[in-house]
């Protein structure tokens, strides 16, 4: 995404099992790379973990 991704929209750089299509390339952007998963981040769950994400996002929209 040349501009960036909106909060609440989904990467398009995502496969069907949630897996980033960039991962390891040089071309994946770096706030993708520097997320570094944790306890806090992840949860117990999947919905958990989306949840956080989603809280992030809007904490950090321009």
């Amino acid at each position: 995404m040349p501009d960036g991704k909106p909060a609440g929209v989904r990467c398009i750089q995502l496969d069907e099992q949630d897996r980033c299509r960039l991962f390891g390339q040089p071309e994946r952007p770096a706030v993708c790379g520097g997320l570094t998963p944790s306890a806090e981040m992840c949860g117990d769950s999947r919905e958990q973990a989306m949840h956080w994400l989603g809280w992030l996002e809007e904490r950090t929209r321009p």
